[in-house]
């Protein structure tokens, strides 16, 4: 065996699972600028076929997966050439996700979608690189305990589950006091609702701090993002609700940090970038180097703290109501989300509007204090419908 396979062997094999948005990029940013660490093995998209073609024929994937079936046979054609096995729709998400010509999946695809493909490579012992929250949001008693049982290691790419991460490194005996998550506070932060009334889709998008996707980055200007943080570190972390917190942190230079029982307080700090906490996964237990900017302490910000307004963004004060109250309701407020966030970005619905439609589907579908996995896909299901009820979608 020559020099050039022996490299190959010992490459990680990543399968990147939205590889179009935002994450998914960024991620293949880090492995371009590892070669020789990890490979690309696996590229899915759900609608974005030019550019799902364009990352094919440059990193040379063993399988592609585009999820809009109508544009299976335009990406098939284009591939035909390259030698990459091409298939479409949830299904094959799903069959992708469970095979063995991987190493770490890198779980990307956006919102409730994600929950099928993560939880099949957690129970085929995947590692992995969690960034979409949803997954645990929806079912985290469930993928948890199945991430225990099947030795998958999952290791979050959010910049504050992956700080919090971080920051326990070493800590596995020292019981944990709480966690507390930043946030920007959004591009609205200080704003009241007379102000936010007013808010357009394209006002929501500019996010202060952090190159992000539409759906995030409205998630981020409502505060639902740090709700739906607070539920995903309840589970990552197994804590009480009590145990975790939420602070306004402006300059998003401290990404979270982690107080123990002797009031000790660990924080995990950088320039707000996406690449960090993905090529941290990605190279876990190592840390490689980068040239990623650095902080620059003798000319610092001055780094500013305060209590979320919960009055006003309101959608934070519900994900914290879900999170106490457990069961299916986490489920259904990130159901109604999601379809208030797609209608708000179609201009159906106002910005504080949303926070109304996710409070009365939250009211109206079912709870059930001890869901199975079918109940999480019912109550998704219903949540879903009642919400787009309200929208006339």
């Amino acid at each position: 065996m020559n020099q050039s396979d022996m490299e190959e062997i010992n490459k990680k094999r990543i399968a990147i699972f939205g590889s179009t948005g935002s994450i998914g990029r960024q991620a293949l940013e880090v492995i371009d600028a590892n070669p020789d660490l990890f490979s690309v093995e696996v590229l899915t998209a759900h609608q974005n076929d030019e550019l799902l073609i364009e990352q094919a024929i440059k990193y040379k994937p063993n399988i592609v997966v585009i999820g809009a079936e109508q544009k299976y046979q335009k990406v098939k054609e284009a591939l035909s050439a390259h030698h990459i096995k091409v298939f479409a729709g949830e299904q094959a998400l799903e069959d992708t996700a469970g095979l063995d010509c991987y190493d770490m999946m890198i779980a990307a695809i956006v919102g409730f979608a994600g929950l099928k493909p993560t939880l099949r490579a957690v129970e085929e012992g995947k590692s992995i690189g969690l960034a979409n929250k949803e997954t645990l949001v929806v079912a985290g008693d469930i993928v948890m305990k199945k991430a225990v049982e099947c030795r998958a290691p999952i290791i979050p790419v959010d910049s504050e589950h992956s700080a919090i991460f971080q920051c326990l490194v070493g800590e596995i005996r020292n019981p944990v006091e709480k966690v507390i998550l930043t946030a920007s506070g959004g591009p609205f932060l200080g704003r009241k609702p007379n102000f936010l009334v007013n808010v357009k889709r394209d006002h929501a998008l500019q996010h202060p701090n952090w190159s992000m996707g539409p759906k995030i980055s409205i998630d981020s200007a409502t505060l639902m993002n740090k709700g739906l943080e607070m539920i995903e570190a309840k589970w990552l972390f197994n804590l009480e609700p009590a145990q975790v917190e939420v602070i306004i942190h402006p300059q998003s230079i401290i990404h979270s940090m982690v107080q123990f029982q002797d009031g000790s307080i660990k924080a995990q700090m950088g320039l707000p970038d996406m690449k960090l906490p993905i090529q941290y996964a990605m190279a876990f237990p190592q840390r490689i180097p980068s040239d990623f900017p650095r902080y620059n302490f003798l000319k610092p910000d001055t780094l500013t703290f305060e209590e979320p307004d919960i009055k006003t963004f309101r959608n934070l004060y519900l994900a914290q109501e879900a999170l106490k109250q457990g069961g299916n309701m986490p489920c259904i407020l990130n159901a109604a989300n999601e379809i208030a966030v797609y209608a708000f970005l179609r201009n159906r619905v106002g910005f504080l509007d949303m926070t109304d439609i996710i409070e009365k589907t939250m009211n109206e579908v079912k709870f059930i204090a001890n869901p199975e996995l079918e109940d999480y896909f019912d109550s998704d299901a219903e949540a879903r419908e009642y919400a787009a009820s309200l929208i006339n979608l």
